[in-house]
């Protein structure tokens, strides 16, 4: 999983996960893995949300409980916030999720057919 968090290959630590933002490889370029049978599907976006929204929440909630500045301070400082740093955690999670799909041997990983 830390692998896939640093968008490398699950097996080899070497090569590149993604071809795009959050497009996965087909294969591995360095030790050839076929990465082409992952599913991640939703679980990606949710983590994010998740992790995100812990993250904004609290610091939100107690700027607006102390200093109770006006409704565009917020909106100037938490939305560019909270895309910024889902547009960070989103490849990062979705490649921890494929590394635990591999760890686990899920969804073709493991040799043997669904």
């Amino acid at each position: 999983m830390r692998r896939g968090f640093g968008r490398h290959c699950p097996a080899c630590g070497e090569g590149r996960l993604f071809l795009a933002f959050t497009r996965v490889a087909s294969t591995c370029s360095t030790c050839g893995l076929d990465l082409s049978h992952q599913r991640a599907d939703d679980a990606p976006p949710y983590f994010t949300i998740f992790v995100v929204g812990h993250l904004i929440v609290p610091p939100l909630l107690l700027l607006e409980k102390f200093f109770e500045p006006p409704t565009w301070a917020h909106l100037m400082l938490w939305v560019p916030l909270a895309l910024a740093l889902t547009f960070w955690f989103l490849p990062r999670i979705k490649g921890a999720v494929v590394g635990m799909q591999w760890a686990l041997g899920m969804h073709g990983f493991g040799g043997q057919a669904e």
